[in-house]
């Protein structure tokens, strides 16, 4: 039995031997490794039929098992059974190998059974490679670092093409897991680091390879033969086959990606790219290779409508991975550096400077840089972390951006700087936190399920600078849809809307949970194949309105039968103005109705015998108070007559006859005058003779200034009489007091202001 507290590597254990001795042994022995075989996986076939898909199937299952036998064996065991058993190693290496990628057409699942198989045999694999990197797995079951990393490095159970296929597979959900178990290997075996600087040249022949077979020429390469003297003759992008053009697009896209991934998860490799120049390798074969294959996939015709499209998606993607991968470089290597604020921060300013001047030659990649990461908000972050950097330098940076964006015939967003702005000094400062030693963790779900299958690992763009989407419109629902049901095909657009709406329109997520069964509660009671909702009709608004007019007799909404008769466009046919004017039925009518209002009864007197009730009145009530019923308030007074008596009934003036006269009383200040309209004024008329208005007005002004004693003032008469007939006295005066006067408004008094604010001061003598 192994001994606790005792490294694996140190331990003995004792068994029965082949003759039925009993033989003691290290832990980890190649006789100790159970006769196992793991088959190799092999991916379902993209044109598949039942019989392909069943053996798929069966082969995945044998895996599935096979590593679950593997994963419950105990410490010893399975470090034996990894170690010894090449069968295994192959079956590991030709899942790193064949698995389906995010991007790849075969990648997608042909039913539901495939889908979780393939999800299961995923989960396997990664669970496999985590417990192989991991050296101690308790306090009793553990191997010595030093040992394990001549373990894992001997045996080749890691590498860098396998660490980078890892990434790849395995990054997208699991980066946190990843980035543990790389670091952990390259923390216990630093060869890991001579062999990751030998592959970064190797990475850089990738670029040259798809220049090369473009019959592109990139500045920089090392030419690594003497060009052949038919060098010339070498098809080009467009005189290459078609599947030619497809396979070189493919491998740029995978190539990039994988680089990408391994950078982002494992940052501390950066600095190994960073020293063999991949930086200017990267933005001359991004200058020199995507507008040529751009144009390319623009002139060429494909037959296949869906291939020209996907490659197309492909090329976007890999452009949009080596920005990213610039940028990743740039910020591990530079930016960070500077936030951490450790030594040499004016060094890596300067580096980072002259980084940004070396991609000004290049238009194409400079552009789409700063399109994703804009330039000035790092050379906003230089300025704050040093005042005293030249601005002479910052300014030729930037007209030199703005150089590029015009040479490439493109226009800069305006309303990126400020939302980028944030998310790239967020995501610096986050990184900087977390290499001081603030790390956060995100702790896998129990048994893994945080873990994603390569199945559903499709790269969607996602919206906004954070990934987060808000509700989209109907084009785009549309689009996340299909995107859903080209994986899904099974389920019903209602439930994918569903999901949709409860993961903020993430497609990706919603794939990826419905893949490792992780939907929410409330979508787990929901059917799948639930169809989408029919769509409510708006009601009509001609049949929900409500108007005043509604029935009537002109309501053509509602009556299909119109009196036309009764409508009419300007003047009515056969019909004269002034008889229209002369009717006076509607006068006539309304007369009958103010005549019933003249007779008022003002005592009612009661027959002998008969009662008040027989009359309408009501018997006397003690509890009334009658105190106001006489209407006499203020009879006492002198002018109380005229309250006694009611007032006579007034006909409307328009009912009255037309030689009818009344008196008409004016007051004016103290005094009452009583005029008498003359009978010649008719008073029905409508509007009286203004000349005639205008001459009372002026009379009673007349005789109201009379009263007071107002004496008008006298005009002024400089005028005078002509020259040489003498002037009057009046004249004389007028003139004098218009001369004497003449300086108090207007213009006129400008030298006696002159010298008033001369004596003050205000004016230069």
């Amino acid at each position: 039995m192994a001994c606790a507290r005792v490294p694996l590597d140190e331990q003995q254990v004792t068994e029965p031997g082949p003759l039925g001795k009993d033989r003691t042994l290290p832990a980890l022995h190649p006789e100790r490794k159970e006769e196992r075989y793991f088959v190799p996986y092999k991916p379902l076939p993209e044109d598949s039929s039942a019989a392909k898909a069943e053996e798929f199937l069966e082969n995945t299952r044998f895996i599935t098992e096979d590593l679950e036998w593997l994963l419950a064996l105990p410490h010893d065991k399975f470090w034996c059974q990894v170690v010894f058993d090449e069968s295994l190693q192959r079956c590991l290496d030709s899942y790193l190998h064949h698995a389906p990628r995010g991007l790849d057409i075969g990648a997608l699942p042909s039913s539901p059974a495939v889908a979780e198989m393939q999800r299961s045999v995923h989960r396997m694999v990664f669970l496999t490679f985590l417990r192989m990197a991991t050296h101690k797995e308790s306090k009793e079951n553990f191997i010595t670092p030093v040992v394990f990393g001549e373990i894992i490095y001997d045996n080749f159970l890691f590498d860098i093409p396998k660490i980078l296929d890892l990434c790849m597979l395995f990054g997208k959900g699991n980066s946190q897991l990843l980035h543990k178990m790389i670091e952990n290997i390259f923390t216990q075996q630093p060869s890991y680091y001579n062999d990751l600087d030998e592959t970064v040249p190797t990475v850089l022949e990738v670029f040259d390879t798809i220049l090369g077979r473009c019959g592109l020429q990139c500045e920089g390469a090392v030419a690594m033969e003497p060009m052949k003297l038919n060098a010339h003759k070498q098809p080009t992008a467009m005189t290459m086959s078609q599947q030619e053009l497809v396979d070189i697009i493919l491998y740029l896209c995978d190539s990039t990606t994988t680089i990408h991934a391994f950078l982002d998860i494992f940052p501390a490799a950066c600095s190994s790219f960073h020293s063999h120049s991949f930086l200017d390798r990267l933005t001359s074969f991004y200058e020199t290779a995507v507008p040529d294959l751009e144009k390319v996939l623009r002139k060429r015709n494909f037959d296949d409508k869906g291939l020209h499209d996907d490659v197309w998606k492909r090329l976007s993607h890999s452009c949009r991975k080596m920005v990213e991968t610039a940028h990743l470089v740039l910020h591990h290597t530079c930016l960070q550096p500077i936030l951490e604020g450790g030594e040499n921060m004016q060094s890596f300013a300067e580096e980072l400077l002259q980084h940004f001047t070396s991609f000004l030659p290049e238009k194409r990649f400079l552009s789409d840089y700063d399109e994703q990461f804009p330039i000035a908000d790092d050379i906003s972050l230089l300025q704050q972390a040093f005042p005293v950097i030249d601005e002479t330098r910052t300014s030729y940076l930037l007209e030199g951006v703005q150089s590029a964006w015009d040479s490439v015939g493109r226009r800069k967003p305006q309303s990126q700087n400020q939302l980028r702005a944030s998310s790239a000094f967020d995501g610096a400062v986050a990184g900087a936190s977390s290499s001081a030693g603030f790390h956060e963790v995100r702790e896998p779900a129990e048994g893994g399920e945080s873990l994603r299958g390569a199945e559903a690992m499709l790269d969607v763009p996602r919206k906004g600078n954070n990934g987060a989407v808000c509700d989209v419109s109907e084009a785009e629902l549309e689009s996340l849809l299909t995107c859903i049901r080209d994986l899904l095909p099974d389920l019903g657009e209602g439930f994918l809307m569903a999901c949709l709406q409860e993961y903020n329109y993430n497609s990706e997520l919603v794939i990826n949970n419905i893949l490792e069964d992780r939907l929410a509660p409330n979508l787990d009671k929901l059917d799948r194949a639930m169809p989408r909702p029919v769509k409510e009709e708006l009601p009509d608004l001609l049949g929900t309105r409500s108007n005043v007019f509604d029935d009537d007799e002109f309501d053509i909404f509602r009556r299909d039968q119109v009196d036309m008769s009764r409508i009419w466009k300007g003047r009515r046919k056969g019909e004269n103005a002034r008889e229209m004017l002369d009717d006076k039925q509607h006068i006539a009518e309304q007369k009958a109705r103010y005549q019933s209002y003249e007779t008022v009864v003002d005592v009612v007197e009661v027959e002998p015998g008969e009662s008040a009730a027989s009359y309408g009145l009501e018997d006397y009530d003690d509890e009334y108070d009658d105190t106001y019923d006489m209407n006499q308030v203020g009879a006492n007074d002198l002018d109380g007559d005229s309250l006694l008596n009611r007032r006579p009934f007034t006909v409307p003036q328009v009912l009255r006859k037309v030689n009818k006269h009344e008196e008409v009383e004016e007051g004016e200040d103290e005094d009452e005058e009583e005029e008498s309209i003359p009978n010649n004024v008719n008073r029905d008329q409508f509007v009286q003779d203004p000349a005639l208005l205008r001459e009372r007005a002026e009379a009673r002004r007349a005789a109201m200034q009379q009263r007071k004693g107002f004496r008008p003032e006298r005009t002024s008469n400089v005028a005078g009489r002509p020259k040489g007939q003498g002037q009057t006295t009046e004249t004389f005066l007028d003139r004098r007091k218009k001369e004497a006067n003449k300086s108090r408004g207007a213009n006129h008094n400008r030298r006696n202001m002159a010298d008033r604010k001369r004596n003050k001061g205000m004016i230069p003598s």
